[in-house]
Parts: structure tokens; sequence; C-alpha cells
């Protein structure tokens, strides 16, 4: 009878047989052993993680990562390979758990420079805050437009070692990259050019404030016109680390998948033939793929999975031989603890735990779950589109809508069903002000229509919407009149093209983030002040004080999806 190792056990043993291996090359080469990660998202402590490996039956739930965790392994390989290169493809900040958020992500920024990353390219989140916020956490400072965050971890903060990369990120007026397009680093004898770059669509994701004077030219270009410049400094093998990515049906570790689709490979198919890796990021999933005979990569987000990657390089012609590339699981108490991460850990927790611990309000269930059905609505969805509501109805507001992006976890509670400040930040991280406009009809119905716009589909994430309004899509229909017209009421009454309505958002999609104009040509704009996270707090505290405490976790059917007959 076959016998089968666990998940677990598989990769464990995986791992230790890596280790084990000699470092072998052949004569008139140079192996260069590089560690990538993707979209940490300051997730600094271990989460939950669906492992599903090619190599090992069956698909099960476990905790995995933490810095801890990264830090014990980064050791135990530097150990066989001190002069190992740590990059990463952006996203490292945003989105955040409240550990990190708290402090304006400072504590991520840290650890990365103690976990010894070098260089990575800036993600879309990066910029989260704006273009002076990434300069600052980058240079450091205290001049923050989060000041209530910012140098509270630590009073000065310092800056981050590491260089952030971004070759497709233009000053419009001086017409030149706002942080350098690329870094050169040396192991074993051999340059390397680190060439950084953020998907071009980022401006759809980052607040239109925040990037103002900012141009997001073509990813592949970009690249493409630093090879010139590094070959002049005697560089011969190019790594291409970029904040794009896309999906593939093989498993996360598969070797040399071939179903790689998304805007990624695109991009990859532009690039100079010198560039044979690309370590990509985005899409938070996991692949070892080829397109056009490039090797693709992608770990997995928060830090649950690391991409070990060695390059073969001919020494004579200063050229890649060979690229390989394994996937390891972030397993904690794999490797022998790292005494400096994990006494950076505890003083986290340390500063932390008081402020995060502090409880806020019961809820009706155990957990509020962000995950959405076949309709593109979420229980999660449901309650932070009622608590913006509620926020908004002094200003008059009728109609809330919350891009689904802004929701990143589900909302669990503790003993009691009692939630904390930290649970609270965890699904709600970014602290966005509301914003209350005036729409026409007309504006929300063709608002609505940009939801599949471009081709896009509710795995992105549909609009939430606020209780009372409702309306039924249709998916065979094509763009632009996915939206049954007589489905669409408010309160019951059919919502007419030509009345003003009240409708209040994130400041984020005020300004047109995801790819929604239409919240930008609403009139009569009034910021409220009012953060998103406060109007949350105060809608579950209310909600118990009146004895009806908020959260289910099933949707409400305020979005339908017509099902096929």
């Amino acid at each position: 009878m076959k016998k089968y190792l666990s998940p677990v056990a598989g990769l464990l043993l995986a791992s230790l047989l890596a280790a084990c291996a000699t470092h072998q090359q052949q004569p008139g080469t140079a192996q260069v052993e590089l560690v990538t990660l993707n979209d940490f998202h300051g997730n600094l402590e271990a989460s939950k993680y669906v492992l599903d490996s090619a190599y090992a039956r069956g698909e099960r739930t476990i905790v995995a990562g933490g810095i801890d965790t990264l830090g014990a392994a980064l050791q135990a390989w530097r150990k066989t390979d001190p002069e190992l290169l740590l990059v990463g493809a952006g996203d490292l900040i945003g989105a955040s758990p409240a550990i990190s958020s708290m402090w304006a992500d400072e504590p991520t920024i840290g650890a990365m420079d103690l976990l010894g990353l070098r260089a990575s390219s800036v993600g879309n989140h990066e910029f989260d805050a704006g273009r002076l916020e990434l300069l600052r956490q980058q240079k450091g400072g205290c001049n923050s437009p989060r000041a209530d965050k910012a140098c509270k971890f630590e009073n000065p903060y310092s800056g981050a070692k590491f260089q952030y990369l971004a070759a497709n990120v233009i000053d419009m007026v001086t017409r030149k990259p706002v942080l350098p397009a690329y870094k050169i680093e040396q192991a074993h004898g051999v340059k390397i050019g680190f060439i950084g770059a953020v998907l071009r669509e980022a401006t759809e994701k980052a607040p239109a404030s925040g990037i103002a004077g900012l141009d997001f030219v073509d990813e592949a270009d970009a690249i493409n016109r630093q090879l010139p410049e590094l070959r002049k400094q005697g560089v011969g093998v190019f790594v291409v680390l970029i904040h794009q990515g896309g999906r593939t049906t093989d498993k996360f570790d598969q070797q040399e998948c071939s179903h790689l689709s998304g805007p990624i490979v695109d991009v990859v198919k532009r690039l100079d033939p010198a560039i044979r890796l690309v370590v990509s990021g985005h899409s938070h999933r996991g692949y070892l793929c080829r397109v056009d005979g490039r090797l693709v990569t992608q770990s997995d987000m928060g830090g649950h999975v690391l991409s070990r990657i060695t390059l073969t390089v001919d020494t004579a012609s200063n050229t890649l031989r060979d690229v390989s590339a394994k996937q390891e699981v972030m397993i904690p108490g794999a490797w022998p603890a790292d005494p400096a991460l994990d006494a950076y850990m505890k003083k986290v927790r340390d500063r932390s735990a008081a402020a995060l611990a502090r409880p806020v309000a019961a809820l009706a269930v155990p957990s509020v779950p962000r995950e959405k059905q076949d309709d593109g609505e979420s229980a999660l969805g449901d309650l932070v589109t009622d608590a913006t509501l509620a926020a908004g109805r002094p200003y008059g507001a009728q109609i809330a809508f919350v891009n689904n992006g802004s929701l990143r976890h589900d909302l669990d509670t503790s003993a009691g069903n009692r939630v904390n400040v930290g649970q609270l930040l965890a699904a709600l991280p970014y602290t966005n002000s509301l914003v209350v406009m005036n729409l026409r009809g007309s504006q929300i119905r063709e608002l609505l229509e940009q939801q599949w716009s471009g081709g896009r589909d509710i795995t992105r994430g549909l609009l939430q919407v606020s209780d009372g309004f409702k309306y039924t899509w249709d998916p065979r229909r094509g763009e632009g009149s996915k939206v049954l017209a007589d489905t669409l009421t408010l309160n019951g009454v059919p919502i007419e093209n030509g009345t003003v309505y009240r409708v209040v958002v994130n400041n984020f999609l005020a300004e047109g983030g995801d790819a929604f104009p239409t919240f930008t040509q609403g009139s009569n704009q009034a910021m409220t002040n009012i953060r998103d996270i406060d109007a949350l707090t105060d809608y579950l505290t209310r909600r118990e004080q009146y004895g009806k405490p908020a959260g289910r976790s099933e949707t409400q059917g305020r979005i339908k999806r017509l099902q096929q007959p």
C-alpha cells in the first residue's frame, strides 16, 4: 500500500533535503542564490495559509509566515551561502494588519532591514498614503501626512536601508524616475542588475491626490531602457522585479508551469531577450512558470512562501546560463530561531498589545466573512457599507458604496463575540476619509456598469452597497448593459435617471480609484473628516448599546446575479 506524506511533512522533508545538498557548480560558472518575496502587506505575524502543493496529497489550512520564521529560514540558508540576496516585488506595506499599520508601517520597514532585504520594486500599495509618504519611508524623517502614526514606533524614524525601485514611475516635471530604476548587487563575483517596475494601472489603485504629478508609463518599455546603462557598468545578468502578476491553474510550487495568464504575460513577452528572470507580484498567486523561455515567479502574499532562485552564470561571457527556482513554505519552527528577529517581534508586540487589545463592541456573530458570494456581495461589505451610510446620514446620505479592495480580512472576534481595535483594523486598515456627493440616477447606473469595464469580473470585487439599495445583474449580457434596469431600487422605489441622490464613499473612490471615474463627477462634494474605521467603530458601539449587535455571517441579498435557467 502506497504511503503519502502530509502536505506539511512533505514540504519539511523537501526543505531538509535542499539544505543538505552541496553547493555544486561547473567550471567557468558561478551560482548566485536569490530569495524573493512579494505582497508582504505588513504581515509581521504568522497567519492562516491554504497549502495546496503539487508534491503532497490534499489541501490543508495551516499557519505560516511571520518575520521570525522568515528570519530563521534566511539565517539557515545564509550559512550555506553567505552571499545570498533577498529582494522583493512590491506591496511590502499597505493594507497591513494593525500591528504594522498603526505605526505607519515603520515596523515592517525595520523588519525588512533586519531580514537583509537589498531592493524591492514599489507596489501600488506603497502609494496608499501618497508620494511624499513613500519618499519619507524610504529616506526617513517625521514629516508625514499620517502625523498621528509616523515616528511613534521609533523617533526619529531613520528610513529604509533597502532601496525601492520604480523604472516606470516618472516625475512629470523632471521626466525622470521618482525613485531609482535599478540597483546593482554583486555576489560570487557576478554583477546583477535588479530593475524595478510597478503595474501601469497603479493609477487606478492609489488615491489620485497622492500620485499627482506622477506618470506611470509602460512597464516593458521602461525596463528595456535600463539595459544599455547597466551594460556600461559591466552588468550582464538582469533580473526584473515587477509588481504585476497573473494566474494559473497549476499549483504554487509546480515546476515549469506553462499555463500562466494575465497582464504579466504581455509584459514579459516584450522584454529584451537578455532578461531571463522576472520576479512578479500583485496577484497573490504563487507560481513557477515559463513564458517564452523565461522564468516568471511569484511566491505568495503575507510572507507565507519565499521563492528560492538559483542563477548559474557563465563567468567568461558574463551571461546567465541557467535559472531555476523552488518554493519554500514558511512553517514556524522549521528552522532554528533567529534571536534578532525574535527580539524584534517581541518588541513590536509589546509596543502594540495594549492599544490593539482594547475592546470595542460585541457582534452578533463570531466572525463576519470577507469572502464574496457568486453575486459579488460579502457579509463584511454589508456591514461596512451600513456603517458608512450611518456616518453619512447627517450629511443627507442615502446610499453608501465601498470598494471591495478596502476590505482586507474577515472581521473576527474574541471571547463573547467581542471585537477589539486590532481586529477592526485588520479588516479595514486604510483609514480613508468619507466623502458625500450628489449623483444622478443615470450616473449611478453608469458607475455600476463600470464594475465590468475592460473585461474585469467579480474576482476583482463588485462595489459593496448599503441597506435599502438593490439590483440584479446578468453575466450573459454584454459590457455596459449587465444591470437589469427595472431591478435598481432604493428602499423599494425604482432609481430614476434624472433624480439626484446623496451618496457617501471613501476618499479613494471619490477620486476615481479602482477605475470608477463617475465618482469624480459627483456634485456638491463634502469632506466629512470622518474616517471609515471611526464610522465602523461608532456603528458597532451604538448597535450594541441599542441591544441589537451588528454583523451577520450571511449576505443580505442586496446584489443578485441572474441565474441561468
